[in-house]
């Protein structure tokens, strides 16, 4: 079995402006070896407020699914709050694998880091 069904990203935070022709964005980068589907739910922690949990994605069998975390929207239509900390929760039904990526655009010297999810036994 390769990856596991839960996943944390404690460091979230979609940029509020971008600049030039690139969008500042996250994406939860998912990889799936599975030969099922995977039922992805993502749920979003703040400092300040209550979290939430209805956000669902999908990743086909021996697929990848960038979820792009600026255009991802609840079962309410709720988007993910700009210019907010948060964190992520990402749980499936089948074992997958996360990384998470961050394109910052709010300045004119862009920046891009991702990094692993830590996985939770």
């Amino acid at each position: 079995m390769i990856g596991k069904k839960t996943w944390l990203i404690p460091d979230g935070f979609l940029q509020p402006k971008s600049t030039g022709d690139q969008v500042s964005h996250e994406a939860v980068c998912v990889l799936n070896v599975t030969g099922e589907k995977a039922r992805i739910q993502l749920s979003f922690y703040f400092e300040d407020r209550d979290p939430m949990d209805s956000f669902f994605a999908e990743c086909g069998s021996n697929r990848t699914h960038h979820i792009r975390l600026d255009q991802l929207k609840d079962q309410n239509g709720e988007e993910v709050p700009r210019n907010v900390p948060y964190a992520i929760k990402v749980d499936s039904d089948v074992p997958i694998i996360v990384q998470h990526s961050r394109l910052d655009t709010s300045q004119e010297a862009l920046a891009l880091f991702t990094t692993m999810g830590y996985p939770v036994e």
